[in-house]
């Protein structure tokens, strides 16, 4: 056989290989798990207009729905211990990529309106020990800051000190410990400083002070889906 033939044989069977490979990597590669957990809002997340739905949506739109496995893990009424109790059930046993915690606002809300909040040093432990426990499995930790118990831009709002004292300390857990940080609490207030003229209490980026409306979700989707992409 004349070398050349051979050689051409060669390359054709090694470019047959590599485009094999290519296409079955392609074809089969696994799909990144998210698992969003969190409280009510989080639980809303996965309705009609919520924001986990609206980030597939967008991902959908991109031609690339099968790259993602977005999983909604949001109970009403969660603080950062009952997300720590359920952690292995709701959250480990699925074997996530990424995890989006998005906890804190019953932490503060449930102070004043039924007295059983959590106070800012067991905060702090109860969110140390989620991090560290996802990190331990190579899980990649997007935390996210409460945004807002009231949509008043004068201070006013009566948990304005302990949701800035609460995002704070997740700010500063982000940084410690090298997770990605999605800081709702300054996007909202920096939102409404310039869409609230009114100094409305809701209906800017939320339905009752508190749960997110059709923008708020979007808002939220917006930021996390490029967290998630990074």
């Amino acid at each position: 056989m004349p070398k050349y033939c051979y050689m051409k044989r060669v390359f054709g069977f090694l470019f047959a290989i590599f485009a094999f490979v290519i296409f079955t990597s392609m074809v089969f590669q696994k799909p990144k798990k998210v698992i969003f957990f969190g409280d009510s809002i989080t639980q809303a997340g996965v309705g009609p207009t919520g924001y986990i739905t609206r980030i597939k949506e967008a991902i959908a739109g991109k031609g690339i729905a099968g790259r993602y496995d977005l999983i909604g893990a949001g109970i009403g009424g969660n603080k950062v211990y009952d997300l720590y109790l359920r952690m292995d059930e709701d959250v480990l046993s699925k074997n996530p990529d990424v995890v989006v915690l998005y906890v804190g606002v019953n932490d503060v809300w449930h102070k004043t309106s039924y007295g059983t909040g959590t106070d800012p040093d067991k905060f702090e432990k109860f969110y140390i020990a989620l991090i560290q426990k996802l990190q331990e499995r190579k899980i990649k930790v997007i935390v996210c800051t409460p945004a807002v118990i009231g949509e008043r831009t004068d201070n006013s709002n009566q948990q304005d000190g302990d949701l800035n004292r609460y995002s704070q300390i997740i700010r500063n857990l982000a940084k410690k410990y090298n997770c990605s940080l999605c800081d709702l609490r300054k996007i909202f207030i920096n939102y409404n400083l310039n869409n609230n003229p009114d100094n409305k209490e809701s209906g800017i980026l939320t339905t009752d002070r508190v749960h997110l409306n059709d923008k708020g979700n979007q808002m939220v989707a917006d930021v996390l889906l490029d967290l998630i992409n990074q």
